[in-house]
């Protein structure tokens, strides 16, 4: 049997290349849209469901769609960049909830969730950024940081408390600086570079504990 995979954020972007890398190399993969990405649907033999991370209604019926076990991975791919300002004394408590839900307790709660219907010794990940690396900080988007930083911790989190008795790794991934939307089109590798990399970073991990690395598998600083 294939093996099979569940991207969460797959309409467009990073999340939309590597539903498309990861059938290409021929895993049933599952994705998700928030709303209709008329791209994901045109993608090819991919299995199409809805969710929003901030949305537990959303995905929680995924355990009876999957049952226990079937799956060998998971990417929580949901990311905002947050209020344009970026600044920690102009925000407002509704932009902090905002992108601390997108882009860090959204994903955890995710990420805890599904994990029934993860494999033992499968993995479960979390596109996270450099940005999100206390030691490689040079400040600045103060919003985008530290909303990763967050989800870094949960994600140790998780490889400690939920994850470690069934093996299953648990990743924090950094995709380089892409040319997508949010990237920009100076950013240094296109879309297919990245997913490629990441790709081959899910294929080989296993085994449990945790690790924040980048699309070539290189560790980072924490």
């Amino acid at each position: 049997m294939s093996k099979q995979i569940l991207i969460v954020g797959a309409s467009r972007g990073i999340g939309l290349g590597l539903a498309k890398e990861f059938a290409s190399r021929g895993w049933r993969v599952v994705a998700s849209e928030r709303s209709r990405s008329d791209a994901l649907h045109q993608a090819g033999e991919i299995d199409i469901v809805t969710i929003d991370v901030t949305e537990p209604d959303s995905y929680l019926g995924l355990k009876n769609k999957f049952g226990e076990g079937s799956l060998d991975a998971i990417i929580v791919n949901a990311g905002i960049t947050g209020a344009e300002h970026q600044s920690a004394e102009k925000a407002t408590d509704e932009e902090i909830a905002h992108v601390m839900q997108t882009n860090a307790y959204g994903p955890a709660r995710v990420g805890k969730a599904l994990l029934p219907i993860l494999k033992d010794g499968g993995t479960l990940a979390f596109m996270s950024s450099l940005m999100g690396s206390i030691a490689d900080s040079s400040g600045g988007y103060e919003f985008y940081r530290v909303s990763k930083v967050s989800l870094n911790m949960l994600a140790k989190g998780i490889a400690e408390q939920q994850a470690k008795e069934r093996d299953i790794e648990v990743l924090s991934l950094h995709p380089g600086w892409v040319q997508t939307d949010m990237g920009g089109p100076n950013a240094k590798i296109t879309v297919e570079q990245s997913c490629t990399g990441l790709a081959d970073v899910v294929e080989k991990a296993g085994g449990g504990g945790y690790r924040f690395v980048n699309y070539e598998g290189e560790e980072l600083p924490f």
